[in-house]
This record gives structure tokens, C-alpha cells and sequence, in this order.
């Protein structure tokens, strides 16, 4: 009887051990083939890099993350698709992705439906994160730690106007609704500097041919090219100049700073400036640890999409920081941890000090991000100033 008794209770405890155990499974969505492969192959790999760390350092509760990797291929469709697998198939406790403004728009709905918290780690669509608010919604399950598009419009309008005193801007945006949010918010922030822009253009993604547009922009006197677009149509525009013996300088959104514009523009890219919440630099040690990481793991050089990356990288660990304290995988109390998270997490864009609340789903303010330029195949500071001492780590601001 007692053998019976020690034996069932090794049993329990053996059992109790292997559902400690059991993986905490997230879900990892976003274009990794196509056109914006390199933003999403480049997310998708800071994330696995975050998620290794994590495990080799004994998991989260006990317990190692799994993720559940998805290709949406930049489609929204597939997207709504992946979204519907994840939740209702996949049972994940939350998910990180989202490349695409469309996707994210289309597709984020499920999770916030079933309660299960999301994170566009790179998605930049100005209404995303308030899709879902209260009081329309009893809670909203949408998370971002990127740089939203109301504040890269901004940052491009005062570039373009105030600091380097542009007059005639002519702004180039794709169909997709990342380029067409994107063209709204820009002409907004121009208004409030009292510029109209003297040519909106629009193109399709596959577009290779930007003749048209870029002459109804010079014809109209342009002296700057603003853009929101993904970065193989951004390479036609600077192909284009090219072509036509036109050059006039390329400010635009973060994507500016995409492999497959720097790669597929060469030369002509050169002097495009956007906005970027991390460049390639070590200019503090968890940037420098996480350079030296994802060279070493995935044997490159330049990062395809260092912000993807590190945006990825870092809406792991602010993940995981919520599940410890929410002390399991319950969506509403992950929800909950990360609107009011008690402990810094420091990531590789900045360090997360209470970067939610209740009301405040965005953890980058328009004081983190810098300009970047494309200089010889590589993305620099635009203004070394900007990332001088100090200012090399920027937190958010304090409402």
C-alpha cells in the first residue's frame, strides 16, 4: 500500500513537472518572402534570437517559449487566415509580427476577439494601435513598439521644411494602405508648417516604371521627393531619377532604410534620409550585444532591416517581462501586466519604463527615433548630434 501511494505520488509530481514544462506558445507572423521579406525575415529573426536567449537562461515561469512561425507574404487575406489558425487551432498566448499596415488592419481583429494579446513590432499604420479602444471595446489587446506613422510624417515634414528648407514637396506613395495612411498623414503634417505638396503620386507595388510620376513632379517644380512605400518600388523611384538625369533628394518613411531598396537602388540611393528608431551602431552595449548576436547566428554583415530586427528582439522580451508578472498565460492578465508593467526591460531601441497603460498602447514617442542615411550600402546617422553622448539612448517621454 505505501509503494502504491509513493508511486502514485511520483506519478503527480512527474506529471505536474511536465505541465510546468510545456511550452508557452507565441505566434510569429509576417512576409517572409516577397517584397518586404527583409523587414519580415529580419523581425522574424530577432525574435528567434530574443526567444533562444530567453530559454537558454531557463525559459519564462519555468517554461521555454515555442513559436508558431506564419509567411502572410504581405497578403491581407493570408493574413486573416494565419490570424484565424494561431487563435483557434494553434491556441498561442499572444503574437508578435505584423509587417504590413494592410495585414495588421485586416487581420489583428481575431486576437483582439479572443482576448489574446498582439504585438506589431513593426506594422506602423497610425491607427492600429486604436483600433480597438475603449469605451468602444471593453479592453484593447493591441500592442506596438514602433515608430507610428504620425510620428515619422512629422519628423519628414519638419526635415523636408524646416530643417533643410524644402519649398515644393512632391510626395510618392504606394496604393496599399500603408502607402495611402502614410500620403494622409504627411500632407497633415505639411499643412501645419503651411505647405501643400506640389504633386501626390500614386504607384502599385510591382510598379518598376515611375516615369510618369516623376515627371508630373519635376514638371511641377519639385526640390524634394517625400515617399511612403516599401523598398523595392522606393528603388524605382531612385532609378528613376536616374534615368531621367533628374536628382533631387529621397526623404521618406523608415522603409527607406530596407535592404531591398539599398541593394536594388545602388548608387542612386545614396543620400535617402528616413526615420529609424535603431541603426546598426554600437553605441551602447545591448545594441553592440545584439549586433555581434544576430551576425553571429545568421553569418551576415548588415542586418537586411536592423530596425525589424531589434523591434522584433525587443517585443520578445517585453513579452516575456508580462507573463512573468501576470504569473502565467491568461490574455486579459498578459493584457493587464503589460499596461502596467513593474519592472524596466531594457531592449535594444531603447529601455521600456512603463512603456503602456490603460490608455497608451504605442512604447515609441516621437523623441526616440533619428534620421538615418543611406551612405555606401549602409544606413548612418543623418545628424551624428542626434545619437551624441546622451542622446545615444532616448526613453519615452512622460505624459
Amino acid at each position: 500500500m505505501k509503494l502504491k501511494l509513493a508511486m502514485t505520488a511520483v506519478a503527480v509530481f512527474l506529471s505536474g513537472a511536465a505541465i510546468a514544462a510545456d511550452p508557452i506558445k507565441i505566434g510569429l507572423s509576417g512576409p517572409f518572402t516577397g517584397g518586404s521579406s527583409s523587414m519580415g525575415v529580419s523581425m522574424r529573426d530577432g525574435v528567434k534570437l530574443a526567444v533562444d536567449e530567453i530559454n537558454k537562461a531557463g525559459g519564462v515561469l519555468g517554461r521555454p517559449i515555442a513559436l508558431v512561425e506564419r509567411d502572410d507574404e504581405a497578403k491581407n487575406e493570408l493574413g486573416v487566415q494565419i490570424a484565424q489558425e494561431l487563435v483557434n487551432k494553434e491556441n498561442v498566448v499572444a503574437s508578435v509580427g505584423f509587417i504590413n499596415t494592410g495585414v495588421a488592419l485586416a487581420a489583428q481583429r481575431f486576437f483582439q476577439e479572443a482576448e489574446i494579446p498582439v504585438f506589431n513590432n513593426v506594422a506602423t499604420g497610425s491607427v492600429i494601435a486604436k483600433q480597438f479602444v475603449p469605451p468602444e471595446h471593453k479592453a484593447n489587446y493591441i500592442f506596438r513598439n514602433a515608430a507610428n506613422d504620425t510620428i515619422q510624417s512629422a519628423m519628414i515634414a519638419d526635415e523636408a521644411v524646416k530643417r533643410q528648407g524644402f519649398k515644393k514637396p512632391a510626395i510618392l506613395a504606394d496604393s496599399t494602405n500603408y502607402g495611402q495612411l502614410g500620403k494622409t498623414d504627411l500632407t497633415t503634417a505639411l499643412a501645419k508648417s503651411g505647405i501643400t505638396p506640389v504633386a501626390t503620386e500614386k504607384f502599385n507595388i510591382g510598379d518598376t516604371d515611375m516615369t510618369s510620376q516623376l515627371l508630373k513632379a519635376k514638371e511641377a517644380g519639385a526640390d524634394v521627393i517625400l515617399t511612403y512605400a516599401i523598398g523595392p518600388e522606393l528603388a524605382q523611384i531612385a532609378n528613376g531619377m536616374a534615368k531621367l538625369g533628374w536628382k533631387v533628394p529621397m526623404i521618406g518613411s523608415w522603409t527607406l532604410s530596407m535592404a531591398s531598396f539599398i541593394d536594388t537602388a545602388g548608387p542612386n540611393g545614396d543620400g535617402a534620409m528616413m526615420p529609424q528608431t535603431f541603426i546598426q551602431m554600437p553605441t551602447t552595449p545591448k545594441r553592440k550585444a545584439f549586433i555581434e548576436a544576430y551576425q553571429k547566428a545568421y553569418n551576415v554583415d548588415r542586418i537586411p532591416s536592423p530596425v525589424s530586427a531589434a523591434q522584433g528582439y525587443d517585443s520578445i522580451y517585453l513579452l516575456a517581462a508580462a507573463i512573468k508578472q501576470a504569473g502565467g498565460t491568461d490574455g486579459r492578465k498578459i493584457r493587464e501586466a503589460l499596461e502596467n508593467l513593474k519592472e524596466k526591460v531594457e531592449g535594444v531601441v531603447t529601455t521600456y519604463d512603463k512603456p503602456f497603460s490603460p490608455t497608451d498602447h504605442e512604447a515609441i514617442t516621437d523623441n526616440i527615433p533619428v534620421f538615418g542615411l543611406v551612405k555606401g550600402g549602409r544606413v548612418v546617422p543623418a545628424h551624428p548630434e542626434d545619437i551624441a553622448g546622451d542622446k545615444a539612448l532616448r526613453v519615452k517621454s512622460k505624459s
